[in-house]
Order: C-alpha cells, then sequence, then structure tokens
C-alpha cells in the first residue's frame, strides 16, 4: 500500500531487524518502529505496535528467524526453544502467530544452514500473505459493482496483514479499476476508539 506515494508492507525485515508500522500512532502519526531483537519484536506484538491476524502473524515469523540469527553457538538449541516459547506467548489467541513461528521453526531446524533458512522461511510466509491478499482483492472485486455500499467488520485492512488486507482487498481493487464504493467499518478490534468510515 502506499504512503505519500511510496509503497509499504505493514512488516519487513532487514538485515536482523523487523521494521513495522507503528499502528498505535495512527491515524496521527506515521511512523516506522525498529524491532533489533526478538524480544523487541514480541514486545511489538504484546503492546499492538503491529496487529491483526497475518500483520502479528508474521511479525511472530519474523522474530522466531530474529531468535535464530541471536542464538549463541554454545546454547543454539535451549535458546530457540525459549525464544519459541516466548514468541507464543505474545498473542496466545492468534492463529496466524503458532502458525508462522512454528512454520520457521520447523523448516530451520531441519536444515543444514538453520540461520539462512529461518530468515528465508519468514519471508517466503511474508510473500505468501501478500499474494493470497492480492487475489482475494482480484477475485472479489468481480462481485463488486460500481456504486456499492460495502460494510466490513473487525480489522480486514492492509494494515491487519503484510498488504492488502483481505475483506478491504475486494474494495482497493475495485477503486484502482474505477469504481466508486462507499465502506463502513462498525468496528475495527480490538483497540476501542479506532473506528473508522472508508470512502474509496
Amino acid at each position: 500500500m502506499k504512503v505519500k506515494g511510496k509503497d509499504y508492507r505493514t512488516v519487513w525485515m532487514e538485515g536482523s531487524s523487523v521494521f513495522l508500522i507503528e499502528q498505535n500512532l495512527l491515524p496521527f502519526d506515521f511512523k516506522i518502529y525498529e524491532a533489533r531483537n526478538y524480544l523487541e519484536t514480541c514486545q511489538a506484538i504484546k503492546t499492538m505496535k503491529v496487529r491483526g491476524a497475518g500483520a502479528a502473524g508474521e511479525s511472530a515469523g519474523f522474530a522466531m528467524a530474529q531468535a535464530f540469527l541471536g542464538a549463541p553457538e554454545d546454547s543454539f538449541g535451549e535458546y530457540i526453544g525459549k525464544a519459541k516459547k516466548e514468541i507464543e506467548a505474545t498473542r496466545p489467541t492468534a492463529q496466524n502467530l503458532f502458525y508462522a513461528v512454528r512454520r520457521v521453526f520447523k523448516t530451520a531446524k531441519e536444515s543444514i544452514e538453520p540461520r539462512k533458512a529461518a530468515v528465508a522461511e519468514a519471508q517466503k510466509i511474508a510473500d505468501e500473505d501478500v499474494e493470497a491478499c492480492r487475489r482475494i482483492g482480484e477475485y472479489g472485486n468481480e462481485l463488486i459493482k460500481d456504486g456499492f455500499n460495502i460494510e466490513t467488520h473487525c480489522n480486514a485492512g492492509w494494515l491487519a496483514f503484510v498488504d492488502y488486507g483481505t475483506a478491504l482487498s475486494p474494495v482497493y481493487s475495485a477503486r484502482r479499476s474505477g469504481k466508486r464504493v462507499v465502506v463502513y467499518v462498525d468496528e475495527t478490534r480490538p483497540r476501542k476508539g479506532n473506528s473508522l468510515c472508508y470512502f474509496a
């Protein structure tokens, strides 16, 4: 999604740092938060700097990769096992989070180069999230006619996933294809007071 003409994902990894849009500051301020290790990424998930099923899940996948990168050689297995539990405890009801953590953990543990494999698998999950959400938009756009009024419930936009979003992805796609759409957003849990009305 574009912000002031620049493309952003909700969360991404560069080197050993995880970068994410600081959602607690929105809509009044736009800042990028840098988590330099898995503990800082855990804190970002706990404090809802990042929120939404896909975005929190992918942040956790990247956190698991950070744990592999930061694990000392002399206690490698113990360190990543402890980190896995800590990451999974950040949002215990989020299934995307468990899926990403377990997938990165399993892939890396089975690799002869676990650090490299962990980062690659976390990135692969992020890219899959983007492609799945893009396709939701593509297929959903076929159901939307010009002038439609659409209601969404809960957190379903671009910020809830790595990019595009789920329920709002067809709306973005419809708008890009020239359709006029009004969207009523009646709730954006889990934070109170964040409900907005989008006019695409």
